[in-house]
């Protein structure tokens, strides 16, 4: 049996510090770098910094509201780490685009996880799996380092990991509440209920789901070690609830006390049992939908995910010190199982389990290493299934930069309406030219890796995607940016020059809640259906809410009105003969007499071909 606790130069020597600092730059060149030089990304996260930005500004820091309307979809940690950034002296000057304070705790939750995978396997190195028998690692610093790698370069991670929303925030919280708790297991010295307390603030971050994939960890974890009354007894579960419940009750209970029924019914009714119990926004996927994501989201390191995940699964006892790799696999499986049963489904509802795949494919990379320097032969027991995950990682690897360097053959075929110019830019960019060199060098030092040993071999094929995200994904990710949200923030500014005093504003077919934020205003949504200019008529003279007051022809002859150019060629809003003040992308500006815009709305319903519906009940409004 291997010694109960690691050296001490593991834990305070300079490998620890050293892989301690490596891990946080690179966190920050992957989740920081250029965080705020490109806007917020439509649809979601707009809607986040707006409430955000409310809440610094009018310094109500209870209710989340959006756009003159209360926004009951998650709870407040989110907001209130992005308001605190909002309510900075001067903070337009330095974050012009708003998106730095609105990505800037997704990314630090991700460092935060990052560090914290890191920090666990350097003060708790699980031991090597092979035929020789376990043995503990000779360089665990490097096997935490590409624990955390694996986890930042998920595709999913690199995505949300830089955005305004909740997600990486609840899976940076759950990730540090299950990794104290397995430690409060994994060492009896240490406290136990640390864990439970940021559990408080992952129920902040996106309500009680947080409880409901912790719980299901722990009792698949203590019923695999056989050891569930133990571990319950050691976490002080009960007791651990309640601190919980004391982080996190107190705001659910004010949101009950002061918005009353509407909060139940959104928040609980809407937002977690029937986002769980059925289909909502049209988000209806198969049963096996997160099996094909489980694949995604950790390639190109899937292979080695998957070995990870059947030692993990082996019913073999280990003492609480070294059941990390247990842990990790129902971590996962939790995850897995939990949201295949929802009847709602996302691919971000599997970033909690990006995490615990990061320490299943390091301890995957570990045992291969381990096996083949003690001599096992390609034809040994776990020595053939970690060549196999080798191969096949390497050959993912490859198959991406074969992809990448004859994209001439796929670019064209990309075809968004809302960003007509995408192929051409991205083809004289370059920048998917520097994007197969880094993949080709990544594939290159897995080659290598394959006909000889080459201890740290994974971390030597993770560098070159660091470098692809640093010098080609982030330039990618702005020229998107270009293309598809600064002709929504140039129309914002427009609609700042040309609006009059009392002016209502309305944006119709394509709908962008950033031309909310950039404007400061509330803006009346509506889509493409005819429904949406009976509608817009309808609410001008009807609708109140905080910011917009409803209003006759004689007190606001005109609307101004943000339309894409494909609702503008519709008969029925050609018809309004909208004045067009400015354009830019796809969007135009026009300011629309009332008068022919109530008559062009009437003629609709006269005929049958529309109705004011925006009064009928709807979950989701902004």
């Amino acid at each position: 049996m291997p010694p109960a606790n690691p050296p001490a130069a593991v834990r305070r020597g300079k490998g620890w510090r050293l892989a301690l600092l490596v891990t946080a730059v690179l966190g920050l060149g992957i989740f920081v770098l250029q965080l705020g030089e490109a806007g917020l990304v439509d649809e979601t996260p707009p809607l986040f910094a707006g409430a955000a930005r409310a809440m610094a500004e009018t310094g109500d820091w209870l209710t989340p509201r959006v756009n003159g309307l209360p926004r009951y979809d998650k709870p407040p940690l989110i907001y209130w780490l992005m308001g605190l950034v909002y309510a900075l002296p001067d903070h337009a000057r330095f974050d012009p685009l708003g998106s730095w304070a609105a990505g800037l705790p997704s990314a630090l939750s991700s460092i935060g996880v990052m560090l914290a995978l890191c920090a666990t396997l350097l003060r708790w190195p699980q031991p090597s799996l092979g035929p020789g028998g376990e043995r503990l690692p000779r360089r665990p610093a490097r096997s935490a380092v590409v624990a955390a790698l694996a986890f930042a370069l998920s595709p999913l991670v690199l995505l949300w990991g830089r955005i305004g929303v909740s997600d990486a925030l609840l899976s940076g919280c759950l990730a540090v509440s299950l990794l104290l708790l397995w430690q409060a297991w994994a060492d009896p010295g240490r406290p136990w209920w640390p864990g439970w307390l940021v559990l408080g603030l992952a129920v902040l971050a996106k309500g009680p789901v947080a409880v409901v994939l912790a719980g299901l960890t722990l009792v698949g974890f203590g019923w695999h070690q056989g050891s569930l009354p133990a571990l319950w007894a050691r976490l002080k579960a009960g007791r651990g609830l309640v601190i919980t419940a004391l982080v996190a009750v107190p705001w659910y209970a004010a949101m009950l006390v002061v918005e009353g029924q509407p909060f139940w019914d959104s928040f609980f009714g809407y937002h977690n049992l029937q986002r769980f119990s059925s289909v909502v926004n049209d988000h209806l996927q198969p049963w096996w939908f997160f099996l094909p994501v489980l694949v995604i989201a950790s390639l190109p390191f899937t292979p080695l995910l998957l070995l990870g995940l059947k030692r993990g699964l082996a019913r073999t006892p280990r003492a609480p010190q070294h059941s990390l790799r247990s842990f990790a696999a129902w971590w996962l499986l939790a995850v897995l199982v939990f949201f295949t049963m929802a009847a709602t489904k996302l691919p971000s509802y599997w970033l909690p389990a990006t995490p615990a795949a990061g320490l299943l494919i390091s301890l995957a990379a570990q045992d291969g290493e381990s096996g083949r320097r003690d001599g096992e032969g390609r034809g040994a027991g776990a020595g053939r299934w970690f060549l196999l995950a080798q191969a096949a990682t390497v050959l993912l690897t490859t198959t991406v930069a074969v992809a990448l360097w004859v994209s001439n053959t796929w670019i064209p075929l990309i075809k968004d309406p809302e960003m007509p110019t995408l192929t051409a830019e991205l083809t004289a960019s370059g920048f998917v030219e520097r994007a197969a060199l880094f993949w080709t060098l990544a594939a290159l030092v897995g080659l290598l890796c394959l006909w000889r040993v080459v201890p740290g071999w994974l971390l030597g094929l993770q560098l070159p995607l660091v470098a692809f995200h640093l010098f080609a994904l982030l330039p990618l990710w702005q020229l998107g940016d270009g293309v598809r949200q600064r002709p929504v923030r140039e129309m914002a500014a427009s609609v700042q020059r040309e609006i009059r005093p009392s002016e209502a504003l309305a944006m119709v077919g394509v709908l962008k809640p950033s031309l909310h934020y950039y404007t400061g205003r509330v803006v009346i949504y509506e889509g493409i259906s005819v429904d949406g200019m009976v509608n817009l008529s309808d609410r001008l003279r009807h609708e109140q809410r905080e910011g917009q007051q409803p209003s006759t022809r004689a007190e606001s002859p005109t609307v101004l009105v943000v339309i894409d150019h494909n609702t503008s060629q519709l008969p029925y809003w050609r018809a309004v003969q909208g004045e067009e003040l400015d354009r830019a992308g796809i969007y135009r500006l026009w300011r629309v007499d009332r008068a022919r815009l109530e008559s062009a709305a009437a003629a609709l319903v006269n005929r049958g071909a529309g109705r004011p519906s925006w009064r009928d009940p709807r979950p989701e409004r902004y």
